[in-house]
């Protein structure tokens, strides 16, 4: 694929993950209205800068990767393929990053029919792309799918879209020690439905930004007691889009009380720890590490799995359970994982007014977990089991 000029593309001062959409309504002539999924173009300034990208920069845009944070910085291209219900996906193609038109009936606007997925691509010292693990996701997707009665893409698809995805954005993959690039796909019922039933026609697509650190520093974590994340027989346990908003009440209040995010409980007894808003959550006690085992209510995390088989290879002994709040608060050490947040260790948890802390540094077992996880990811320690993916 020849590369096209870029357009001028002011920096900012922390890069993107979610690219959030704007929903604007226009009206066609014969009076059906439809619906435009606006995405900001790329060159459009998101936030003040200091330099500008240029199109015939040999390995990377010319973007302050110092800057770096976990804002929108818009790519170049996106990866975009459609089926109609119960049959394969078509053949998809790489195409210049922009805006997608959809009915105003589609399934995900009106019931929330559609499935995210995340993880990130890597630069390696050589210069050369590393895509982690990308299989676990397109298979987690599968299961979502099937969970939500949409069609989704094979395994191989999966895999093939985030590739190109990554290739055509190469450039946009920050050099080694400055982020990561950051791979959303999305599967969502675009066809258009009245009454609730399953989207007649799905389409899966993939972005791509380069992003940096989620958190700066240890995290702040509260305990919300009142409001759920998940239910029993809900979808707690799958990445719909639906699981996320309802999230953001409890989240936004938090952050106005100065807290970095929310720990849920189970909704059932109110006594068990589940998951952070976006993240899983692991304590060590006397160098047994802990996580809330994923029964139906919790997310099923891509690196949530990683961390456990390396711990269990380090020789730790990991146990997947029900953890009530008294041993989260009696635990030495306490660490989220996900795909943003890699590996963050808890500085402290307050709950019910009880502020507890704990220990975090480079001596932490938290510390040793994500030193293996991100040499692995990036190329710096040998990948014995196969979990990386070479793409450029």
């Amino acid at each position: 694929m020849e590369e096209e000029e870029r357009p001028e593309v002011k920096q900012m001062k922390s890069s993107l993950v979610l690219l959030p959409f704007v929903l604007v309504m226009r009206w066609a002539e014969a009076n059906v209205s439809v619906i435009i999924l606006m995405a900001p173009p790329t060159g459009q300034t998101i936030s003040q800068t200091t330099g500008t990208s240029t199109a015939d920069a040999e390995t990377y845009a010319d973007f302050n990767w110092d800057e770096l944070g976990f804002d929108i910085v818009p790519t170049d291209y996106m990866y975009v393929m459609k089926s109609s219900e119960g049959e394969s996906f078509t053949q998809g193609n790489v195409t210049p990053f922009g805006n997608i038109e959809m009915s105003p009936y589609a399934g995900i606007l009106n019931y929330g029919q559609g499935l995210i997925e995340g993880l990130k691509a890597y630069r390696k010292e050589d210069g050369r792309v590393l895509l982690f693990r990308p299989e676990q996701n397109a298979q987690r997707l599968k299961i979502g799918a099937e969970r939500m009665c949409m069609s989704s893409p094979s395994v191989e698809q999966f895999v093939e879209a985030v590739k190109q995805t990554v290739r055509a954005n190469k450039h946009w993959v920050p050099p080694q020690g400055k982020g990561s690039l950051y791979v959303r796909p999305l599967l969502i019922g675009s066809g258009p439905v009245l009454g609730l039933c399953p989207a007649p026609e799905y389409t899966f697509l993939v972005y791509a930004s380069p992003v940096g650190n989620y958190h700066k520093g240890p995290l702040n974590l509260v305990v919300e007691d009142k409001l759920h994340r998940a239910t029993p027989g809900g979808t707690g346990d799958i990445k719909t889009v639906a699981n996320y908003s309802p999230v953001c009440k409890a989240l936004t209040e938090a952050r106005a009380k100065g807290f970095s995010d929310v720990l849920f409980l189970d909704a059932v007894t109110k006594k068990y720890i589940e998951e952070v808003s976006t993240c899983n959550i692991f304590i060590v006690k006397d160098d047994v590490i802990s996580t809330p085992a994923t029964v139906g209510t919790i997310l099923p995390g891509m690196t949530r799995k990683s961390i456990i088989e390396i711990a269990l290879d380090f020789g730790y002994q990991v146990e997947e359970r029900t953890i009530p709040m008294e041993d989260l608060l009696e635990a030495d050490e306490v660490f989220c994982t996900g795909t943003a947040v890699v590996v963050s260790p808890v500085g402290c948890i307050t709950y019910q007014d009880k502020r507890v802390e704990y220990k975090t540094g480079a001596e932490t077992v938290s510390q040793k977990l994500y030193v293996m996880l991100t040499g692995i990811q990036t190329g710096r320690i040998e990948d014995k089991l196969g979990w990386t993916v070479e793409v450029v």
